[in-house]
């Protein structure tokens, strides 16, 4: 047995697992409230668009983090145009999808982007993220719509998305290296 199928049956195996955790009513209810918060990042999007609202003295910063957000979802969401990679089959899905492809996981891209991107702004009420965003990574497995290497690319992706763009999101914070908008001394960064 090659590398790649050892590797596609862990990724049955553990989504087949972790499916199974679906069973309980109460487990498959978190699963699909997740699931459903996280479509097209909403969730991960009106909590930036909250932050914004509240937190006057960092509204700039939050805005762009949620941009940041977004770009990752988008970006995911190419990825997945170009990999074209089939939902799972082996398993009964809980939950509808938007589209066919499962290859990044968007959900996982979103929530991770917002995971780094908000936590970034070094905000109190940002420390529910990351949990918050791991459940929902976790929810796409429990209801059996992406294989465990769809959720951890979609994670990677968005995480480096919101690193690439940390500077520009904290452009103008109080105290920032970039709240001079990316000018240092007179030359641009």
């Amino acid at each position: 047995m090659d590398q790649m199928e050892k590797r596609h049956g862990i990724d049955h195996r553990l989504l087949s697992a972790l499916r199974a955790r679906g069973a309980d009513p109460r487990v498959a209810g978190t699963a699909r409230a997740l699931s459903w918060a996280g479509e097209h990042g909403a969730l991960w999007l009106a909590a930036g668009l909250t932050g914004a609202a509240v937190d006057r003295g960092r509204r700039g910063a939050w805005l762009r983090a949620t941009a940041l957000t977004a770009g990752a979802h988008a970006a995911s969401m190419g990825v997945k145009r170009l990999v074209r990679r089939p939902r799972p089959a082996h398993v009964d899905p809980l939950v509808r999808t938007a589209g066919r492809h499962s290859f990044p996981s968007s959900h996982a891209t979103s929530s991770a982007a917002a995971a780094v991107a908000f936590t970034a702004l070094g905000a109190r009420a940002t420390r529910a993220v990351p949990p918050l965003a791991a459940a929902v990574c976790l929810s796409r497995l429990v209801v059996g719509v992406h294989y465990p290497s769809d959720v951890a690319a979609g994670a990677a992706l968005g995480a480096l998305t919101a690193r690439l763009g940390a500077r520009w999101m904290r452009a103008g914070l109080p105290g920032s290296p970039a709240g001079t908008h990316g000018v240092r001394g007179g030359t641009h960064d």
